[in-house]
């Protein structure tokens, strides 16, 4: 990855059944750098609670979000950029990834409606996040502020069309960037 033009690191975030890990996935195959899903680095007593349908408090997710940190900067350290799909719910969530990392961490915030978020978590199949804790994501959300490194994304099209407007978010972003 040439890290003049493309980030350290991508979080795709947003809540549950936007998205995340199949935009995740197509826009690192589009940069050619490795994707990580935060949810397989989750202990197995968070999916536990998750599937039971009880929500995380931040006592849970602390570690979580340390551990996602960290990955990103193992990947830095190594020399490659990287896309995590990551909930990344709170400005303080984000701030915990991104003090963890140690490298620019850039969010690209898939947003939509809350019936087509609805539909999707009821269509898919062994996820351990339940459709009924959709709700205590919304309620959790805090969109991304002017002044954090990242931008919003419509969930109005498909999965390679929202990773190419990310990957030129960022390509565009950096370059202008590396200009001033």
């Amino acid at each position: 990855m040439n890290t003049s033009v493309q980030p350290a690191a991508i979080v795709v975030m947003g809540v549950s059944g936007s998205g995340k890990t199949t935009v995740g996935r197509e826009l690192a195959r589009a940069l050619g750098v490795p994707f990580i899903d935060a949810d397989d680095l989750h202990p197995q007593a968070n999916r536990d609670k998750m599937a039971g349908g009880t929500p995380l408090t931040d006592d849970d997710r602390g570690p979580w979000l340390r551990t996602v940190g960290h990955t990103i900067g193992e990947q830095a350290a190594a020399g490659r950029g990287v896309v995590v799909a990551c909930s990344a719910l709170r400005r303080r969530y984000r701030a915990a990834i991104a003090d963890e990392a140690g490298v620019p961490v850039r969010f690209a915030h898939l947003t939509g409606r809350r019936e087509v978020i609805r539909e999707r978590m009821d269509d898919r199949a062994g996820h351990f996040m339940p459709p009924a804790l959709l709700d205590s994501q919304l309620e959790t959300l805090e969109p991304l502020a002017s002044d954090e490194d990242g931008t919003a994304f419509s969930i109005d099209a498909g999965p390679a069309e929202i990773a190419a407007r990310i990957r030129d978010w960022a390509a565009s972003d950096r370059r202008e960037e590396a200009a001033v």
